[in-house]
């Protein structure tokens, strides 16, 4: 099977409105119909395939396949989804262990720089040079009070939510307080 975007996905990584984290936004930015479910379980983890058919029941994605392989890759979607419960129930945890400073720091890298302001654009410096735990986490709330001034509140807001998924749990709480 090879999993292709429909057009409830294009919208919805478009809109950054959807209740996707971002694991499966990365996944539905990975599937382009030429990747098989064993391309994206290399580049995801053993979670891809139980990831791929809940976006694929939610809508998210279609069922593309490559030509004679329709009918096995048919047979093998229902034996993932039997198999779809396990995976997401042990995806909590390594989504937990996955959390680091670094993910953070890179995640509002990527945001700053999408920023079209002077300040964002020092911000982004100053992090992107930033290498002590502590002064990241200044940096990181540095942009996160900075946001608000360039972008919607909609927008922080899912900044925020993302950011606080990627932290580790230590970090968190100094980052509630920024709002």
């Amino acid at each position: 099977m090879q999993p292709r975007k429909t057009d409830l996905a294009r919208t919805a990584l478009q809109a950054h409105r959807a209740p996707l984290d971002m694991r499966q936004r990365r996944l539905l930015i990975l599937c382009d119909g030429q990747r098989t479910v064993a391309d994206l379980t290399g580049l995801l983890g053993q979670e891809a395939p139980a990831m791929v058919m809940q976006l694929v029941q939610a809508g998210y994605l279609s069922a593309g396949s490559a030509g004679a392989d329709a009918a096995p890759a048919a047979v093998a979607a229902p034996r993932a989804t039997v198999a779809a419960p396990v995976p997401v129930a042990e995806a909590a945890t390594p989504v937990e262990r996955r959390r680091s400073l670094v993910a953070a720091r890179i995640y509002v890298l990527g945001i700053l720089e999408m920023q079209r302001h002077p300040q964002a654009a020092a911000l982004f410096r100053d992090l992107q040079q930033a290498r002590a735990e502590d002064e990241v986490l200044q940096r990181l709330q540095s942009a996160m009070r900075l946001l608000p001034a360039l972008t919607s509140e909609g927008y922080c807001q899912r900044v925020r939510q993302r950011l606080l998924e990627a932290l580790p749990l230590e970090h968190c709480d100094a980052f509630a307080e920024v709002a």
